[in-house]
């Protein structure tokens, strides 16, 4: 399946976003390691009709007039990877949750751990909001974008977060 990209520069630095026929593939950040999302190389193509709308939708947000994406999604992982990131999608601007909360959001209370690494691996940065979990006690922990661009998202959502 050809997969297509566009660069988009925003206040968290320059975001790549991937998209196939059927959705959004992925947002990754500037240092991203490929192997954090891997995927099959991408045409260069801006013009892409679910580029153009996910640019435009991600500039809406960086603007404060979007709080909710309305994207077709194309995330690629295992049934477990995916179920998190559903449950990411389900957690609403301006607030947060543990890992612990999402845990028991997928029917799967036990697997705190499993949860943080498929946070790690949420290929759609900000789309499917992984900076609105946090720690048990609302520390900021890990992100794929920087815990100072976690901090700027919750920021720009103003959601207080202990750092």
């Amino acid at each position: 399946m050809t997969l297509y990209q566009a660069n988009l520069p925003s206040p968290v630095g320059c975001l790549s976003l991937v998209a196939s026929d059927r959705g959004l593939v992925a947002v990754l950040w500037p240092d991203d390691r490929p192997a954090r999302v891997p995927l099959d190389p991408a045409e260069e193509r801006p013009d892409h009709p679910l580029l153009a709308a996910a640019v435009k939708q991600l500039d809406a947000y960086f603007a404060g007039s979007l709080h909710r994406f309305d994207l077709p999604l194309d995330p690629r992982g295992t049934a477990f990877q995916r179920s998190v990131w559903s449950a990411l999608l389900e957690i609403p601007f301006g607030e947060t949750r543990s890992y612990a909360d999402v845990a028991r959001a997928i029917g799967r209370p036990s697997a705190v751990r499993a949860v943080g690494a498929a946070n790690g691996r949420n290929p759609l940065s900000i789309v499917a909001p992984c900076h609105r979990v946090v720690g048990s006690n609302g520390a900021l922990t890990g992100f794929a974008g920087g815990l100072e661009v976690k901090h700027w998202l919750l920021a720009h959502e103003k959601v207080g977060a202990t750092r």
